[in-house]
């Protein structure tokens, strides 16, 4: 079974300008928004869309007696074939989306046939929205090209309902492949059941439980010893925020500096959430947490979160990168350039994890809330390298209101007008940063353009 490409629809976005209907009119050879096949319909006071979707089991294709609908599996757009119509008119009754209408000018049903995205890069309607309202997901090309790869973790893992961690667990170890030895520190990692219950362990890789203090410098030693050996592997940290930038960053630090073969990732979820929701100093400023409690003394953090992506490109690292589980695509295509860099130097990746236990929003929120936080710059995307330095992943100049992101958590509902100024200026001083390591914009690559879309 294969995935596809598609169309996808906010209508928190959406506010009714119907230049997409324009868009599409003009490609389909008619000058009226009638003629559109996407056609967005107000309700009350929000909007809905009326387009094909695709389905994977269309009941328009099922009903049509005359098969002038099939789905084709190579592209997954629904086509129909004006040579076998009957006009009977059942493939619109069989919808329940108004993506399949019978155009009294054309004399026959249109439909959405994604503009040939192979070619056109994006349907034409995505491109003609300013809002973000739709946008065109493609990372289902990522379940085509590892959907077949074993997941190197076995079922059951006790991670919390929604958890972002167990996610990053799967792809990444999926990807790397079973040629690993992986460290898994203190947190909610091992927490989990990674390492394992009662001596069965959670990976079918070898795992190993280190302290806080020595992951990189453990790990350090597996690598020389396979390498003295003559065997290709990949030594693999999967360490929270805690492990990586608090007590664990003088071994990282060390590590780091001389170069060592190791592909080291930071599951960044702005605490240690294992034991108790506590403070660490990838915290951001005014986050409530159990040691930076709201009360009449205290309204959460009182400083700003160390910026550890940073830190680890001052290093010099042969690889350094951001990430989010809300743009996938993006994360891959890093997670493939650290493994390719940890062949000869060190890798450093940060990948940015919300909690739904320590910051206080609904399990099935997880991947907005990260959406939200790389829409709204308070995370930016970006990889390093030696030779290329810094270059954006996102372009940082058509960020959403900050106070989106702020408002769809509960560890940061008790701040102040004055708090939210702090982060709002602190946020404008990181991006100027960042942007000023970026240097002048390069032209986008097919990676950047997707984490764009």
């Amino acid at each position: 079974m294969s995935a596809y490409a598609t169309i996808a629809f906010k209508p928190d976005r959406c506010n009714g300008c119907n230049e997409c209907m324009s868009a599409c009119a003009a490609v389909k050879g008619s000058a009226g928004q009638i003629d559109s096949r996407i056609q967005i319909v107000a309700a009350n006071d929000s909007f809905e869309l009326a387009m094909c979707r695709q389905c994977g089991d269309p009941k328009c294709v099922a009903v049509c007696p005359a098969a002038a609908l099939a789905k084709n599996e190579g592209s997954g757009v629904i086509s129909w074939d004006g040579g076998k119509c009957v006009n009977c008119l059942l493939c619109t009754v069989g919808c329940a989306y108004g993506g399949i209408v019978h155009n009294a000018a054309a004399g026959h049903v249109v439909k959405c046939d994604m503009c040939d995205a192979a070619v056109a890069g994006a349907p034409a309607c995505v491109k003609a929205c300013d809002q973000g309202a739709l946008q065109f997901i493609t990372s289902a090309r990522i379940y085509n090209e590892v959907g077949d790869l074993e997941d190197l973790f076995v079922p059951g893992l006790s991670g919390c309902q929604g958890c972002n961690t167990e996610l990053i667990m799967r792809h990444a170890l999926r990807r790397v492949g079973p040629e690993t030895v992986l460290a898994t520190p203190p947190g909610c990692i091992p927490g989990m059941g990674a390492v394992g219950y009662n001596g069965l362990t959670g990976t079918k890789v070898p795992v190993f439980h280190p302290l806080l203090t020595n992951t990189a410098s453990m790990l350090t030693g597996i690598k020389r010893h396979y390498k003295r050996q003559g065997r290709e592997m990949t030594a693999m940290a999967l360490a929270g925020d805690g492990g990586t930038s608090d007590v664990g960053f003088q071994s990282l630090s060390g590590a780091a500096e001389r170069g060592e073969e190791i592909l080291f990732i930071c599951v960044d979820n702005e605490g240690y959430m294992n034991t108790g929701m506590q403070r660490s100093s990838c915290t951001p400023y005014g986050a409530w947490t159990s040691t930076t409690p709201v009360g009449e003394r205290g309204q959460g953090k009182s400083q700003d979160a160390k910026n550890m992506p940073v830190l680890m490109m001052m290093h010099n690292c042969a690889y350094v990168a951001t990430a989010s589980t809300g743009f996938m695509e993006d994360l891959y295509a890093k997670l493939d350039h650290a493994i390719a860099a940890s062949k000869h130097g060190f890798a450093y990746l940060h990948i940015y994890s919300p909690c739904t236990t320590g910051w206080r929003f609904p399990s099935q929120d997880n991947i907005e809330v990260a959406r939200k936080a790389v829409e709204t710059n308070f995370v930016m995307l970006w990889e390093f390298t030696p030779e290329a330095g810094l270059t954006l992943s996102r372009p940082l100049d058509q960020a959403r209101p900050l106070t989106e992101y702020l408002k769809a958590q509960g560890k940061y509902r008790h701040l102040s007008a004055e708090q939210i100024v702090h982060i709002e200026a602190s946020l404008a001083k990181n991006v100027a940063f960042i942007e000023k390591l970026a240097g002048p914009r390069k032209p986008a690559t097919a990676q950047q353009a997707a984490v764009r879309a």
